[in-house]
């Protein structure tokens, strides 16, 4: 049975996407998992860099067709054997009209994707989510989908206030419709790894979440990143290699957290 993590900040640009992307092509290609990604962001930046990668240059079935058929399984690409993704598009900025079209109760709305998810889990080992950074019925239906969240936070202030937003909407989400979702942890995303204003964030971000709950594999500024969204992913040469060490690291950390929470849970 899949683990579903959603990326979660309500800061735009903090680097959930490329997270989300690179965290299911490291889960695939250093650690032998089945991934599904999804993007629900209508801009689709996940998808196009996936799509990009592969080679791919036409989409067909997205999102929000699976939404209105009530059947995600046609709307799933096999990029590669164990990299599955369900794209998203502009189209799927109608997503709020089309759910308070559909169903009368606020949590039939926001528990659709989490319908839509049951009859997939099965076949694949992870489920990430790549969401908008708002709070709207995108963000709704993917902490209702979801196990856990991984709280992107890139060292400054504005982020770090997001990411305090997203804690304490989680919290109002498990009161309002008993959401169950476990903060695995938190990623910083450093801007100039050594700058004091990077390390005196992610010390606050420990004295916030906990020490524990902060990844201590950072997300360093790399320039290959940059070019990765005009190339798409490569390995060819060290910095390629270099960049992709540091999203291993940080997988390989986030797998081993949500094998402990699994092991913990069998014995409560």
């Amino acid at each position: 049975m899949a683990k579903t993590i959603v990326m979660g900040n309500f800061k735009g640009g903090v680097g959930k996407t490329k997270v989300s992307v690179m965290t299911a092509w490291e889960m695939v290609h250093q650690f032998g998992k089945k991934v599904l990604l999804i993007d629900m962001d209508p801009q689709g930046n996940a998808s196009t860099l996936i799509a990009r990668t592969a080679g791919i240059t036409e989409l067909q079935n997205t999102i929000f067709t699976g939404f209105q058929t009530g059947d995600l399984k046609n709307t799933i690409l096999e990029v590669e054997e164990n990299l599955h993704l369900i794209p998203a598009s502009l189209t799927f900025k109608n997503l709020p009209k089309f759910l308070y079209s559909k169903f009368e109760t606020e949590i039939e709305q926001v528990s659709y994707l989490k319908q839509l998810l049951e009859p997939i889990k099965e076949d694949y080992d992870y489920i990430l989510i790549d969401v908008p950074p708002t709070i709207s019925d995108f963000s709704d239906n993917a902490m209702m989908a979801a196990d856990y969240v991984l709280i992107i936070l890139q060292a400054q202030e504005l982020s770090l206030e997001g990411s305090e937003t997203y804690v304490s909407y989680l919290q109002f989400m498990a009161d309002n419709y008993d959401a169950d979702i476990q903060v695995a942890g938190v990623l910083p995303v450093l801007l100039r790894p050594g700058s004091r204003v990077d390390e005196s964030t992610v010390e606050r971000a420990k004295e916030l979440f906990g020490d524990d709950n902060v990844l201590q594999h950072f997300i360093k500024h790399l320039e290959r990143l940059k070019a990765w969204d005009v190339t798409g992913i490569t390995d060819k040469d060290q910095h390629d290699r270099k960049a992709h060490q540091v999203f291993i690291d940080a997988t390989e950390e986030l797998i081993k957290k949500i094998e402990h929470f699994e092991e913990a849970g069998k014995y409560e």
